[in-house]
């Protein structure tokens, strides 16, 4: 599809009964002056809430796999790379090998990988059962006593012993994809807020809150942590995850889906090559909004390794921001080929007076790149929000915000 093809299917777009509103925004960058529109309309929804049972992984400020369907299907072929400097949770990667693409994907945190691999690569159910039958949690060395805080101290033990039969497994070089399917679930069931988790009450999974902070909300609910089996959590939640999962369907696709997944800062991946992707789909840090050193930091430990110690990029002023995003972006121009896309996500911070999409463009330009449009989506928010107590039409990030730039040939 064509910058101009694309361009019509935005202003075109009527799926949810709604027209395309557009607004003109004008920009200045370097001597260099353009015009670029802005499109909002409804082109996902809180009410499209379907999607790939793979995703179901929780993770802090990830965007719905919907956002990245709208682009690769649009804006790439079934074969094409399709890759993210920022992958998180690995939302765009997973859906571009759902639809037939090659993942590419980079993080500098490497719980990101952890997540993500073992999707792409899914074992059978009954393969799961039998390892993890053979797993001894009955002992563990480290003394951990802090973390009685979240778990039951038999349940704790469990989950030590887990940890450390997987980082055992990892240095003799003999974890194999059984193994990291299991890590990946064990880490998405350490904290939460329902019966399916490790943990006693606590925030909803995305975040983990400190000992200091599970201690108060164990005092102010009242309760103690009780004993959680965690390998009958395991299994269920790896059911839950599989079951839309059906590995045949990928004998529709001749071509080569292998992931390429690398833990550097997203500004200079010298690990996935240059004119190597058709399209990018991506969401940076947007300035200080979201701690994901602290929020990620049990998670880490799990995999043992310090969330303090990952130099994740939090910003405070909007100049070191666009400073950094050039930078990503012009890395972004060398990994794209020609007549290729990015679709690079943000949203309004600040109670909407940051509308971080205009940053972007004068990023964008700075770094060689055609602004193509600006497509806003628009809609009402999820009960995720309600969950962590945010208004959000005071508060957080009130609309998809993308940014779509061409590398012309």
């Amino acid at each position: 599809m064509t910058s101009q093809q694309f361009i019509n299917s935005v202003l075109d777009y009527d799926e949810f009964g709604s027209a395309t509103q557009l607004e003109p925004f004008e920009w200045e960058v370097d001597g260099k002056k353009g015009m670029t529109m802005k499109a909002t309309n409804e082109y996902w929804t809180s009410r499209q809430r379907q999607a790939h049972s793979l995703h179901e992984i929780s993770y802090r400020a990830c965007y719905k796999p919907q956002l990245p369907r709208f682009f690769i299907e649009r804006l790439s072929r079934p074969g094409d790379a399709v890759y993210d400097p920022f992958m998180g949770r690995g939302t765009t990667q997973l859906e571009a090998f759902l639809l037939g693409r090659k993942p590419l994907g980079n993080d500098i945190n490497p719980l990101s990988k952890v997540l993500l691999a073992p999707r792409l690569s899914p074992p059978l159910i009954s393969d799961i059962e039998r390892r993890l039958g053979g797993i001894d949690l009955s002992e563990s060395a480290e003394n951990n006593t802090e973390l009685l805080a979240f778990y039951h101290v038999d349940t704790l033990k469990e989950i030590i012993a887990l940890k450390e039969y997987f980082l055992k497994r990892e240095q003799l070089g003999t974890l194999d994809s059984i193994d990291a399917w299991i890590r990946m679930v064990a880490i998405n069931r350490l904290s939460g807020h329902s019966p399916g988790f490790f943990s006693v009450y606590t925030l909803p999974p995305n975040q983990a809150v400190s000992v200091k902070r599970q201690l108060k909300i164990n005092e102010t609910r009242e309760q103690i942590p009780e004993y959680k089996d965690i390998r009958s959590r395991i299994i269920k939640k790896s059911k839950s995850l599989l079951k839309d999962w059906n590995g045949a369907r990928l004998n529709e696709f001749t071509h080569d889906l292998s992931s390429q997944l690398t833990n550097s800062n997203a500004e200079s991946v010298s690990r996935i090559a240059t004119s190597s992707t058709q399209l990018v789909v991506t969401s940076p840090p947007f300035l200080d909004v979201v701690n994901y050193q602290a929020d990620n930091w049990l998670r880490c430990w799990f995999i043992g390794i310090d969330s303090s110690e990952i130099n994740i990029s939090q910003f405070k002023k909007i100049a070191d921001w666009e400073s950094t995003m050039t930078a990503v972006l012009k890395d972004l121009k060398r990994i794209i080929k020609p007549g290729g896309y990015i679709a690079f996500e943000v949203g309004e911070v600040r109670n909407g007076t940051v509308l971080l999409e205009e940053n972007v463009i004068r990023c964008g330009v700075k770094a060689g790149l055609e602004p193509v449009i600006i497509l806003i989506n628009s809609q009402e928010f999820t009960k995720t929000a309600n969950a962590w107590g945010v208004d959000n039409s005071k508060k957080g990030t009130n609309t998809n915000r993308i940014v779509v730039f061409e590398q012309r040939r």
